[in-house]
C-alpha cells in the first residue's frame, strides 16, 4: 500500500471532519450521531471479519476487511488529533 493512497484517504477523512457534509458516513462518525463508540465498534467488528476471512483463506474478503480496518483506524487517528506522521514515526521507531 503506497503512502500516497493513505495520504489521499486521510486528507478526505480530515476534510469530512472539518466540513461535516450532510449524508457523509465519514462525517457522521465525527458527530454525536455516531461518534467515537461507533468507530471503536466498527474496528472490533471489522477485526472479527478479518480474522474469519483469514481463517477461511478468502483473499478477496481479507483485502476488503483489511481496507475497512485501515479506513476506520484513520478515522480514529483523526478523531484523536493524530495524523499519519504519528503512525509513520511509530513504525519507523519499531523498525
Amino acid at each position: 500500500m503506497s503512502d500516497e493512497i493513505l495520504d489521499e484517504l486521510f486528507a478526505v477523512v480530515e476534510s469530512r471532519r472539518e466540513e461535516l457534509p450532510e449524508g457523509s458516513y465519514t462525517a457522521s462518525l465525527f458527530t454525536h450521531e455516531k461518534g467515537e463508540n461507533a468507530v471503536l465498534e466498527k474496528l472490533g467488528e471489522e477485526t472479527a471479519e478479518l480474522l474469519l476471512a483469514a481463517k477461511d483463506d478468502d483473499r478477496e474478503a481479507l483485502a476488503h476487511e483489511a481496507a475497512d480496518i485501515v479506513y476506520h483506524l484513520l478515522v480514529l487517528l483523526a478523531m484523536k488529533g493524530m495524523d499519519l506522521e504519528d503512525l509513520r514515526r511509530e513504525l519507523r521507531e519499531r523498525r
